[in-house]
């Protein structure tokens, strides 16, 4: 498991086959196969990422259970729905319809407040200082004491769950999900949301998910990751 922000993680809960899976399912067509990983296995795979040859990475997976901020979960959930693949991947996530654990949220320290950037396409630019970023971490402080002392206030005098969360500021709140995807999927994911223009709270998952994820496909993933 890898810790993100101040109460985040990642964590890999199961993944199916490993470097020699994408040789294999590449190599069924001729009736062969690999029982251990070899240099001639290694540029194969080469090949295949190169070429665009996507298929046999399919036949790889993996599954991570994430903890992070609605703003990330959102994000993440445009790799679900927009996949060319999506029927192979699966998306499960809490639901405070049905749950009532203690709420916890992202709040920037601050020092960690970014400035508004000069092109909006780069998200935010540089940090604004901890002077002035004392003020807005203190006012989320307070807007979230509101928001649960108002949430807690709904259900004790009879409100549904499913409404009372409405007093939750969404986006810093913290929501649990499963999420399983092929290897193909995951350097998706990993490749935009590593990049420089990324989020810098969503490039902590990413990277987190890297670094999982290269440790079951260390050859496969490299050779996806590569700039072409």
């Amino acid at each position: 498991m890898k810790s993100v922000l101040d109460q985040g993680y990642v964590r890999l809960v199961d993944f199916l086959g490993d470097d020699r899976t994408i040789a294999n399912a590449a190599r069924v067509s001729f009736d062969r196969r690999t029982e251990e990983l070899n240099d001639k296995d290694k540029r194969l795979i080469a090949f295949l990422s190169r070429e665009g040859h996507d298929s046999p990475f399919r036949h790889a997976s993996l599954q991570f259970e994430v903890y992070a901020p609605l703003m990330i979960a959102r994000q993440w959930w445009k790799y679900q729905i927009g996949s060319n693949n999506s029927e192979y991947s699966a998306w499960n996530e809490s639901s405070r319809r049905y749950i009532t654990e203690k709420e916890e949220f992202y709040i920037p320290k601050a020092d960690e407040w970014r400035s508004y950037p000069k092109n909006v396409k780069q998200g935010s630019g540089g940090p604004i200082g901890e002077e002035k970023g004392i003020t807005y971490t203190t006012a989320l402080e307070r807007l979230i004491a509101t928001g649960e002392e108002w949430y807690k206030h709904a259900m004790e005098n009879g409100i549904a769950p499913e409404q009372a969360r409405l007093f939750l500021p969404a986006y810093g709140m913290y929501v649990r999900w499963y999420w399983t995807a092929s290897l193909q999927s995951v350097a998706h994911l990993i490749k935009q949301r590593t990049a420089d223009d990324a989020q810098y709270e969503f490039r902590l998952y990413a990277n987190a998910v890297k670094e999982l994820a290269h440790s079951k496909f260390p050859v496969s993933l490299n050779e996806l990751l590569k700039e072409r």
